[in-house]
């Protein structure tokens, strides 16, 4: 469990193919700290920390997460959002995000305006009703507001802080982006539904 929060920017050092898999070397301030078997939000994809030497680790993305998020399209030297798991003595500043992306969305639109930035993001309609105006969104594991939002658009407005301290100031109209939507909007469409 995760609040969208980002701690800190990775930077992927070495790519390995691995049969279906592909293994992630991710350099970081807070590689460090992590051990073998902890979760992190790597552009929020939980993933399990494998392995660490000094200020890098490892982790690996099987066939499924290659398919449902764009960690296939990952390469040496992108610059990739962390976040360590929620301690439940803590604030949740952002909002509940569990790490698991519900699709994939591409960048639009990036438009500079005197001091912030808005980003529009097009998404597939079938997540249409998980969307709604000044809701939380997940982009990349970056918990943002969205607004503006259409059937199969939205957009976020980004603060200096957020733009200094994440990779979205890497983010390129085209680019494909990890989306995962509110947990409680999830549920509450499922319920509806039965």
């Amino acid at each position: 469990m995760f609040t969208g929060i980002i701690e800190s920017i990775g930077i992927i050092k070495e790519v390995i193919l691995n049969g279906s898999n592909k293994t992630f070397w991710i350099k970081s301030p807070i590689s460090m700290h992590f051990k073998a078997d902890q979760s992190v939000s790597h552009n929020g994809v939980c993933l399990t920390v494998e392995e660490v030497k000094e200020n890098s680790h490892r982790v690996t993305a099987i066939d499924e997460t290659l398919k449902k998020t764009n960690l296939a399209g990952w390469k040496e030297s992108n610059l990739i959002n962390l976040e360590q798991c929620l301690q439940l003595n803590g604030r949740l500043d952002g909002h509940i995000v569990q790490g698991h992306v519900d699709a994939t969305g591409i960048c639009t639109k990036r438009k500079e305006k005197k001091g912030s930035w808005e980003f529009e993001f097009r998404f597939p309609k079938e997540f249409a009703g998980l969307v709604i105006e000044k809701g939380s969104i997940c982009v990349n594991g970056i918990s943002l507001t969205a607004f503006d939002v259409k059937r199969k658009s939205f957009r976020v407005a980004i603060i200096p802080y957020t733009y200094d301290h994440t990779s979205i100031k890497e983010l390129q109209e085209g680019d494909s982006v990890n989306l995962e939507f509110d947990i409680i909007g999830k549920y509450l469409l499922r319920t509806l539904s039965l």
